[in-house]
């Protein structure tokens, strides 16, 4: 009995060590329990807070300082501006819409060279005697969209140089968000072209149609934009069959040209050329003072400039400034606010 006694304390004694040494053996048990637990208590990363047009801070750091209007002038028996509450409005919204990462693209049709966009389901013939959706944009140089419900016939028709955010890749078609219209389309592929994932949007061109001014400005750190230039400046009129306004929008510089070769109207023979041309939508392009045949000699300045709509969809400037536009703007990463 003792002897059984003493197999019963030692079976104890055995098991109570051994318990002992799993425990010491272990030390880093307690801790990885602990790193789970501070883990899942993590916070969700927050997202950036939207900048508003307030906070938007302008400076003038001119490069360009010929023809400088002030932010108010005279003109004739009233005064015009610079519309800076709009222009902050557009700086946030470009600010804002990059904030997080995004694939960016154009929508392209010059000259249709892309293919004539189909018929939409509803359209008119305008004052040029050409087709043209409901809300008034031309099929000739546009990009069909489509519902994202229907990809059989398109619903309205987009702008040539139209800055979008790329969603998603298709076989025929990829989704697309315009900047300046909104919501989600379905484009066919050949109409968009998709820019490299780095492109990063810190210079803006600003075209008032209502006051015939230009500025352009260089964002210098987050809400703070430099303006480089404030000139007068001549956008497209309305007078069919041939001059047209400036299209509003948000477009991206899209090409450059030293000498942009112009017709006469209703013709094949050429009327002469315009300066530092860049374009943006359509046939609309930001140059100098055209000269007209025979004349070759570039015209620096008109008095026209900054008066009333007078071109055919460009926006005429002075040369010198259609030229530092020519050189300080980059292809594809340069945005074009054109406003009222």
């Amino acid at each position: 009995m003792k002897q059984t006694a003493h197999i019963y304390l030692f079976s104890l004694l055995f098991l109570f060590c051994a318990c002992n040494r799993e425990n010491k053996t272990n030390p880093l048990q307690p801790e990885t329990v602990a790193v789970a637990d501070s883990l899942e208590q993590t916070p969700p990363e927050e997202k950036p807070k939207a900048i508003s047009a307030e906070q938007i801070e302008i400076v003038k750091d001119l490069l360009y300082d010929k023809y400088t209007l002030e932010d108010t002038y005279p003109y004739k028996d009233t005064t015009r501006s610079f519309q800076w509450d709009k222009i902050k409005e557009r700086l946030a919204l470009l600010e804002n819409i990059q904030q997080e990462p995004s694939r960016w693209g154009i929508l392209q049709n010059y000259k249709n060279r892309n293919g004539e966009a189909p018929l939409v389901r509803h359209y008119k013939r305008n004052a040029y005697k050409r087709i043209a959706d409901t809300l008034g944009i031309e099929r000739y140089q546009s990009v069909p969209l489509y519902l994202l419900t229907d990809t059989l016939v398109p619903e309205r028709y987009g702008e040539d140089g139209s800055l979008v955010r790329f969603l998603a890749d298709g076989e025929k078609f990829v989704k697309v968000s315009p900047i300046y219209i909104g919501e989600e389309w379905y484009v066919p592929k050949k109409y968009v072209k998709v820019l490299p994932d780095t492109t990063r949007f810190t210079k803006a061109i600003m075209i008032d149609r209502r006051d015939q001014n230009i500025a352009t400005l260089e964002q210098t750190g987050e809400a703070r934009w430099a303006v480089r230039s404030m000139n007068p400046a001549t956008t497209g009129r309305h007078r069919p069959p041939y001059a047209q306004e400036t299209p509003l929008g948000i477009f991206v510089l899209q090409e450059k040209k030293a000498r942009m070769i112009f017709l006469k109207d209703g013709s094949t023979t050429t009327g002469g050329f315009a300066p530092y041309a860049s374009r943006f939508s359509d046939g609309g392009y930001i140059h100098g003072v055209p000269v007209n045949e025979p004349r070759k000699a570039l015209i620096e300045y008109s008095p026209s400039l900054g008066t009333t709509p007078r071109s055919h969809m460009c926006v005429r400037n002075a040369t010198s400034h259609s030229k530092f536009i020519f050189d300080w703007a980059p292809v594809n990463e340069t945005i074009i606010f054109v406003l009222e």
